[in-house]
């Protein structure tokens, strides 16, 4: 079990990776499907409102022949003498009364033979009471109710109109019936009858249609989820292949088939009784009715876009798309992981663990810049154990062991974690910042280096530390200009930045270090100062006014600053050298004198 965990902590880089890959993939596929899928909707819309506003011009069409014919029949009862005189006439005998009675009979078969396509019902009644009705079983409605109906109320209102309306009076007695049986909706058109010299009203006339017989204009045109509704301008519903409707007030529905007129629309996407809809409305002035289809779109893009198949097709995609990265992902890691292992076994003073340089460009690059390291560490200890003999060579070039092994274990091992973790952008960036300090430090083989490389050396050293301690102690550079190009030995300041670091804020949580260069007319002035826990410099200074080395009150570790005083001294005279002053709580501030040098110049012996 902890073989395959130790096999697992070396492989998080990979599962990571592996894990967006999946994440990504399969974000993007389900984006495409969707944005596929609405794409087909819009055009679906776009094509089916085309190919239906033609369906409703011929729905439309439908209804105008059949109001034709009303109005033909309408015409002929209001102009034909006869009706007017049954309508109109008193009291007769009863041999008078069965010729008028006859003659009305002969009439109201010509009336009916305007409208014989239509299975409909013709009937008319006259203010003197008498009516009369071309099938009495067609229409179940009375003279009496028909006298107080709504329809004949409406249509005394208005006598000049042909009006189309829902019978509303005997679908409400049907449904208050209560027999079981589903109850038979009407749709009449009424006339008033008119004197056009007085303008007296003598007679009504009906003509009564079943809705059934009314839906069969359209019913040919309707289907799952394409629904035809006819309204009126109050909203009612005449007629629907929606039988359940019929009867009922929309005046959501109104609305927007009024919208759909008004505006000029094609179409209107819209929610309709807890449905998301596509809309078209046409107008039929005739009848004075909303001609709408209403459309479910789930149930029409159901079958324009098999939802399964696309899922299945997406599915599949991404599994094929996934096994193609698992296996791109798993060789380019591979070479990765191997070396992030090797590097995690190096120990302290273990300098012959080289790495094989192989994998990927990137990992070819890091494994000749870590063996490139190992090479100059070791020829570097090899220098310093040569010349350990004499004193002088011991001191100068003890400043440029500045990156210990300690230094470098440590950093790697804070690569490790952050490559373990997936960070993979800092570790990229610890890594630059290592090799070229490392390269800047050991690899430049110049005594000196000028301002601006020393302030490079600087920043990728702080950021090292900021990666491995965190950035409660802030660094700020205020570097003069004119300074850059001047010459310093080689990492002179970095030992006080590592006291500031390591010793300067233990009583402190944060803080800052302020690194500051100027210049005077003959003097380069390097300042470090920091804003730490200070110290008392009273009876643990030398002579020279540096902190005592062999005083147990040691707050400077390392090279030290006796070290870096005694090697400016010996490169450049006694005028030159490391003052420090600093006060308990208020911190420290280490002050380095040296020559203006524009070029490297040969040390002083």
């Amino acid at each position: 079990m902890k073989r395959y965990i130790h096999k697992i902590k070396y492989q998080g880089l990979f599962f990571k990776i592996f894990i967006v890959m999946v994440v990504s993939i399969t974000a993007v596929s389900l984006l495409t499907s969707l944005v596929t899928i609405r794409m087909s909707e819009r055009l679906f819309a776009e094509t089916f409102s085309i190919t239906n506003a033609k369906v409703l011009s011929q729905i439309q069409s439908s209804f105008e022949s059949f109001n034709d014919s009303i109005v033909n029949a309408v015409t002929h009862a209001s102009e034909n003498g006869t009706v007017k005189s049954y309508l109109t006439g008193g009291q007769s005998d009863s041999i008078n009364s069965a010729r008028i009675y006859f003659g009305m009979a002969q009439q109201m078969k010509q009336i009916k033979s305007n409208v014989d396509a239509y299975d409909v019902s013709v009937a008319v009644t006259g203010m003197n009471g008498r009516s009369f009705y071309s099938d009495s079983s067609y229409w179940p409605v009375t003279a009496e109710e028909l006298k107080n109906s709504l329809i004949t109320a409406r249509s005394a209102a208005q006598p000049t109109r042909l009006m189309y309306q829902l019978d509303t009076d005997l679908l409400r007695q049907q449904l208050n019936n209560n027999t079981g049986q589903k109850p038979t909706p009407y749709i009449i058109a009424s006339k008033a009858f008119m004197e056009r010299t007085s303008g007296t009203l003598y007679g009504m006339i009906y003509i009564a249609i079943r809705e059934p017989e009314f839906r069969r204009f359209y019913n040919n045109f309707t289907s799952n989820g394409n629904d035809v509704l006819i309204l009126d301008k109050s909203g009612l519903i005449v007629s629907s292949n929606r039988q359940d409707l019929i009867g009922q007030r929309s005046n959501e529905l109104l609305g927007y088939a009024t919208k759909i007129n008004e505006q000029g629309l094609n179409y209107m996407n819209a929610n309709v009784m807890n449905k998301d809809s596509i809309l078209l409305s046409n107008y039929i002035p005739s009848y004075d009715f909303y001609l709408v289809n209403m459309i479910d779109r789930q149930t029409a893009i159901g079958q324009i876009i098999d939802v399964k198949s696309v899922v299945f097709i997406c599915i599949t995609i991404v599994l094929i798309a996934l096994l193609i990265v698992f296996l791109i992902s798993r060789r380019l890691i591979r070479s990765l992981t191997r070396l992030v292992k090797q590097m995690s076994t190096v120990r302290e003073k273990n300098f012959d663990n080289y790495l094989p340089v192989t994998g990927s460009y990137e990992v070819r690059q890091l494994s000749h810049a870590y063996n490139y390291m190992l090479d100059e560490l070791n020829d570097y200890i090899r220098k310093l154990l040569e010349t350990q003999k004499e004193q002088r060579n011991a001191e100068l070039a003890a400043l440029q062991r500045q990156i210990n092994p300690h230094f470098l274990y440590n950093t790697l091992a804070s690569i490790k974690m952050l490559v373990l973790k997936g960070n993979k952008e800092t570790a990229a960036e610890t890594i630059n910042a290592l090799i070229s300090l490392l390269q800047n430090t050991i690899s430049n083989v110049s005594e000196t280096i000028t301002i601006e490389q020393e302030m490079a050396n600087m920043q990728n050293y702080v950021f090292i530390n900021h990666v491995r301690y965190g950035q409660r102690v802030q660094v700020n550079y205020f570097i003069s200009p004119d300074c850059l190009e001047y010459h310093v030995p080689k990492l002179i300041i970095q030992p006080f930045i590592e006291n500031s670091f390591f010793h300067a804020f233990n009583e402190k949580n944060a803080g800052h270090i302020y690194i500051l260069v100027s210049k005077t007319e003959d003097t380069l002035i390097c300042e470090v100062v920091d804003d730490g826990d200070g110290m008392d410099l009273d009876g643990h200074t030398a002579k020279d006014g540096l902190p005592n080395p062999k005083s147990k009150r040691q707050l400077f570790t390392g090279i030290g600053i006796q070290n870096v005083h005694n090697r400016i001294t010996l490169l450049y005279g006694e005028e030159y050298g490391v003052t420090i002053s600093s006060k308990k709580g208020e911190g420290t501030k280490v002050k380095m004198t040296l020559p203006l040098i524009v070029k490297p110049a040969p040390p002083i012996l």
